[in-house]
């Protein structure tokens, strides 16, 4: 079912859940549990029969609410529905939904340039649990599909688009259409662009994912993350009770602060992305800088697939300093007005060297094929003045 409302109105709007009070902003539903009005009553929720609340690890006002709207935002426009559950973190939304539907002996492929907590995640944990990761060019969408069929033990298709820290593009179209054809289903990590830039749904993506820390939130207070699918049976089935069991749920509390900040998400992008734009055209004429990364400039390689795929360019951008490690220590040991912080998407920019932290774990050969240099600095923009950040960015780079 289409939205009736615009998109920056169904964000700022309270949630719906069901109950017989009406409050104006939605409440903090901090309990463990709830109450049965009869033992019948309990019996009913316990075998299915009835929905009902139960246990705030299994559901909670709170949670649920605030699932629902980010699914009807993935959904905005579309017709249909999906639907979606909070997890404690992305790491723990993507976890969760891997270990629901995957087996062991499964395998999953995706790209080389993942976020590294991701990579870790995929060959640490879930490869010592029988499950492997094969590595590939997702943009060679031939290979992709070879790779399909003829390795029929490939069960997930994950990818980023753009990615974490390079904003390489993949077509999600393509890569969806060639595994809906090899019955393999596909997950895409669609934290960077927000359901605001980039709705995968429409491509025929299976499943969405989001580290919901960063952009929905917004505001660095809160770790969430969110699952997000269109199959109701493996939603309410495998994934779920996997979350269940696992125990992977967020918290009432964070959930209640994610509904907060996703009100401003429509006016928090659009400075993102134009923040993001000015600073990156700063960059590129600077001689300091070896490269630039950012899918708004006309000059990098995936910028029509980025348009194509994506309402605007995002808040992230990365660079790569000329003089390598030692270039990179030095400017974040000078940075002043920005934040050296290991996250993004927050409202103040925030500035992260991959190759001394968040990627400090994956090979060094593995980074380095995926344009992961020692030089490169990822820039979370914030929607500050434009002008301040780049006058710290110049001083760093002096």
């Amino acid at each position: 079912m289409k939205e009736k409302i615009n998109f920056g109105s169904l964000c700022v709007k309270k949630e719906k859940f069901e109950g017989e009070i009406r409050p104006h902003q939605m409440p903090l539903f901090a309990t463990s549990s709830f109450e049965f009005d009869t033992i019948n009553q309990g019996i009913d929720i316990f075998t299915g029969k009835n929905k009902g609340l139960v246990y705030s690890r299994y559901a909670n006002p709170n949670t649920t609410a605030v699932a629902d709207k980010i699914a009807r935002m993935e959904m905005f426009g579309l017709k249909g529905k999906a639907y979606a559950y909070l997890t404690s973190s992305g790491m723990s939304a993507i976890s969760t939904l891997l270990l629901g539907i995957l087996n062991k002996g499964d395998k999953i492929l995706t790209q080389g340039n993942l976020y590294g907590g991701t990579t870790e995640l995929f060959l640490k944990t879930l490869g010592r649990l029988g499950i492997e990761t094969i590595f590939t060019d997702l943009k060679n969408i031939n290979k992709v599909d070879d790779i399909l069929k003829k390795d029929k033990k490939i069960k997930a298709l994950y990818f980023e688009t753009p990615a974490n820290p390079t904003l390489a593009c993949v077509d999600i179209e393509a890569l969806s259409t060639i595994a809906k054809k090899r019955k393999v289903k596909t997950v895409i990590d669609n934290t960077f662009p927000t359901p605001y830039l980039q709705q995968p749904f429409k491509y025929n993506v299976d499943f969405i994912i989001h580290s919901t820390t960063k952009y929905l939130n917004g505001h660095g207070n809160s770790i969430a993350g969110v699952i997000v699918g269109r199959d109701k049976k493996i939603m309410e089935s495998a994934v779920w009770q996997t979350l269940k069991l696992a125990g992977t749920n967020a918290s009432p509390f964070e959930a209640w602060i994610l509904g907060n900040g996703i009100k401003t998400l429509e006016v928090r992008m659009d400075r993102h992305c134009k923040n993001a734009q000015t600073i990156a055209e700063f960059l590129m004429g600077h001689k300091k800088v070896k490269q630039v990364n950012y899918n708004g400039l006309p000059t990098h390689p995936d910028h029509a697939l980025a348009k194509k795929q994506m309402k605007g360019f995002g808040g992230m951008l990365s660079f790569e300093l000329k003089g390598g490690l030692k270039a990179g220590i030095k400017f974040m040991n000078k940075i002043k007005f920005c934040s050296l912080a290991p996250t993004l998407g927050d409202v103040d920019t925030l500035i992260l060297h991959p190759a001394s932290s968040s990627h400090i774990n994956v090979d060094k050969k593995l980074r380095e094929a995926n344009g992961i240099t020692d030089g490169l600095i990822r820039l979370s923009v914030g929607i500050e003045n434009s002008m301040d950040i780049i006058q710290d960015l110049n001083q760093a780079m002096k």
